[in-house]
């Protein structure tokens, strides 16, 4: 099963319904890694099945094994292959032995591992064995342990090869790809932002002199003398020589591109909001100097940025020399503080800070933090299944609630991740899943339009399916329905499910024959796989036509600008294109086109343009008309956007930009059609317009202290509401200071015609 699609879920499904159907007595879920165990036993706590109200742990009892003692009234047990093998072995094992991947290991041992017969555990104890991660190496080295019992093996993986197949002989009882995941919306598909620098790609030159040296271990430096340079390849970087301008380059141009990978991310304030984002370095001091120049990169604290590896929780002490000698003198102080990195892992996946977490490989493989959204690689990886293992931490998916409760500047649910490839790992490895969307620049209608047309190439078709499976996550359910009726029933999900399944190689050789009219063992040929393909594609594009693809558009516009970088260039918001007066000058242009190609069609448009005497009836509901409007036909003129341009145009200070699109509308509005030479917020507007009308009715017959406090009120109201109503009076803030009754002991009879006559001069 893909990665983050819901594999120890599955597992946990199974269980519950052998141990309560079937005569399955005791199951040992296996890991190898304590890190994975603690996390199974943390989705056996949660788990509640659909037939009973009780957790599993109610029902059953599970025990994660983390001592020589092995119960025997339990009906689950979770272990480490490490753990399980000293327990056969009446052995004592330390737990730092568990925190280690036995397949990832430099060196490893050649002889199998040696297991005699157990009184206290026999090869009938369990019934079944699930072994977690089972393309790594538990089944070689370590097969011994699980070939010991007499017990139904069941192996869990994303990433099967060779010898996975090998083992289970070639016995796979159940697929899901990462491809069909996506469909089904279970996980959500990468992108790839490239970051190449000189360093990175060709090496550096260590001058010849005095040069500074660090032990990989303790961290403790000195300077040596060095008679010639020293050249060096970028496989020696930061394993034989660390080159902290490189790491900071790195940083540093991820730190400015971040708003452009991530547009969506500014909030009320316009302060950019960094997404949970997980680094991968080479080693544990390569960790330790990447956290420092993060740090220092993005002007953060220590909580900003922490390390996430199995050493951490006991730190680095602060080491020297003695001057003139090789005796070292351990200070009190830290290079790098402990932390506890089970602690900091929670934090990392249940609290705002970290922001950026730096592993090696404690969390590269198996661990569960679902806000997390962008992975930036300084290592390269040479294992295909390991790296699509990592690349699977950013698969989850996440609903708004639960992305806003870590990022609370997202505009949507979990749509995709990103991965900023710093080292080449995407060009060093062919990956078995690569990503569905090949032609990201190609505009979604575009490209659906391709495939309605007749396109069945391989590219098109992926790249449609991938961003249909985007867009089916942003959709409302009311939008979800009203499509699958105009398509006859079929959902978008099915429609990517289908596409998916088009470019399978094996629906294709199956069709293929079947269009040949060879036999199963026989080879079609590539005439009839073309035709295959062309065929499935056909059958898979069918309820997808020019006007179903303009409805999507329409339906999805506003959530696919939060994911079209080419429009939401925050360049041009931090000013440092050079053309930014007339980019804003283009900008402002056509906002004002789009009002007026709009007034005969929008009331509050048309009153402002046609009918000024009628401006004091404007409503909240007809700005938010045009808004909608906005939304539907222009995406891109988001109101807050068209005020900064104006801002440019009209000098105005960064502090006036309004904290709503409402009101930065109504100002829009009225310095487009003009009302206003100058862009002036509403809110300014109606202040000096009340402050004028104020004056001129203390010039006639002044009003006391009280009656000024309640047109305040109104004052305030018509600031966010436009106008004020009537009815308006029952409610807050006016119900609390008496409502339309102390207005009416206020005014009196004068109280209708002086709502009128507010109406009218603050919004002049």
């Amino acid at each position: 099963m893909a990665t983050g699609s819901g594999k120890t879920f599955t597992a946990i499904t199974s269980i519950y319904r052998l141990l309560k159907h079937a005569r399955i007595c005791r199951v040992l879920f296996l890991v190898d890694t304590r890190n994975l165990g603690e996390q199974a036993e943390q989705e056996f706590l949660a788990f509640t099945p659909n037939d009973d109200n009780r957790k599993f742990t109610e029902l059953y009892t599970v025990t994660r094994l983390a001592s020589s003692y092995l119960p025997s009234d339990a009906e689950v047990y979770i272990s480490t292959i490490q753990r399980m093998y000293s327990l056969l072995k009446g052995e004592p094992l330390d737990e730092s032995a568990e925190d280690e991947n036995p397949a990832e290991r430099t060196e490893r041992r050649r002889e199998p591992m040696p297991v005699v017969y157990s009184a206290a555990v026999p090869p009938e104890f369990f019934d079944l064995i699930i072994i977690d991660e089972c393309h790594r190496s538990i089944y070689n080295l370590w097969r011994q342990v699980l070939d010991y019992f007499d017990a139904f093996l069941v192996g869990l993986t994303a990433t099967p090869d060779a010898r996975t197949y090998a083992f289970f002989r070639q016995n796979v009882v159940s697929e899901y790809t990462h491809e069909r995941a996506v469909a089904d919306g279970v996980n959500v598909q990468g992108e790839i932002y490239v970051i190449e620098t000189d360093v990175t790609k060709n090496g550096g030159t260590v001058l010849k002199g005095l040069v500074e040296k660090r032990e990989k271990l303790t961290r403790a430096r000195r300077w040596q003398q060095q008679d010639e340079d020293e050249a060096y390849s970028a496989k020696k970087l930061d394993r034989d020589v660390v080159n902290p301008s490189q790491i900071r380059t790195v940083v540093r141009t991820f730190r400015d591109k971040l708003p452009e990978i991530f547009p969506d991310r500014f909030d009320a304030a316009g302060a950019f909001e960094v997404p949970k984002t997980l680094i991968f370095a080479k080693t544990d001091s390569h960790a330790d100097d990447i956290i420092n120049i993060v740090r220092e990169e993005f002007g953060e604290g220590n909580a900003f940025c922490k390390k996430v590896t199995f050493g951490s929780g006991k730190g680095v002490k602060k080491i020297t020399f003695k001057k003139g000698s090789d005796e070292r003198q351990i200070e009190d102080d830290y290079v790098m503080p402990p932390e506890d990195p089970k602690s900091v892992l929670s934090q990392f996946r249940n609290e705002y800070y970290p922001r950026i977490a730096v592993t090696v490989d404690m969390i590269a493989t198996g661990t569960d933090v679902k806000p997390l959204e962008c992975l930036l690689f300084l290592r390269d990886v040479k294992s295909k299944g390991y790296f699509e293992q990592m690349k699977g931490r950013g698969t989850r998916t996440l609903d708004l609630d639960g992305l806003r409760k870590a990022t609370p500047s997202a505009k949507s649910a979990k749509t995709h991740y990103v991965i900023v490839d710093a080292i080449g790992v995407t060009r060093s490895l062919k990956t078995d899943s690569r990503p569905p969307i090949t032609r990201p620049t190609v505009p979604f209608k575009d490209l659906a339009m391709e495939v309605v047309m007749g396109a069945t190439d391989a590219d098109t078709v992926s790249s449609l399916a991938g961003r249909l499976a985007r867009i089916d996550r942003q959709l409302t359910p009311l939008q979800k329905h009203a499509l699958a009726q105009k398509m006859g029933g079929t959902t978008v999900s099915q429609i990517v499910g289908a596409l998916f399944h088009a470019l399978d190689g094996d629906a294709i050789e199956e069709k293929a024959r079947a269009i040949a009219g060879v036999p199963p063992d026989a080879d079609p040929g590539d005439s009839a796989r073309e035709k295959a393909q062309q065929q499935l594609v056909a059958a898979a594009r069918a309820p997808l036509t020019g006007a179903i693809v303009t409805q999507i558009v329409a339906f999805c516009t506003e959530n696919m600008q939060t994911i079209d970088h080419d429009t939401q260039d925050k360049v041009l918001r931090a000013e440092w294109d050079a053309d930014a007066q007339t980019r804003a000058a283009a900008f402002v242009s056509d906002f004002e086109i789009f009002c007026r190609d709009h007034r005969d069609r929008l009331d509050a448009l048309t009153i402002y343009y046609t009918q000024p005497q009628r401006r004091q009836e404007i409503t909240l509901r007809q700005i938010e008309d045009v808004l909608a409007a906005l939304k539907q036909n222009a995406p891109r003129l988001a109101p807050l956007r068209v005020w900064d341009a104006y801002t440019r145009l009209d000098a105005l200070p960064a502090n006036a930009r309004p904290e709503t699109e409402l009101t930065a509308l109504v100002a829009l509005i009225r310095r487009a059609c003009g009302i206003d030479q100058k862009l002036t917020p509403f809110a300014d507007t109606v202040r000096r317009n009340f402050r004028d009308w104020i004056l001129r009715k203390n010039a006639g017959q002044p009003l006391d202290a009280e009656q000024t406090a309640f047109l305040q009120l109104i004052r305030d109201h018509v600031i966010t509401a436009c106008r004020l109503e009537r009815e308006d009076l029952d409610y807050a803030p006016f119900d609390a200071k008496g409502g339309l009754g102390k207005m009416y002991e206020l005014f009196g009879d004068r109280m209708d015609a002086l709502i009128e006559e507010a109406n009218k001069e603050l919004t002049a």
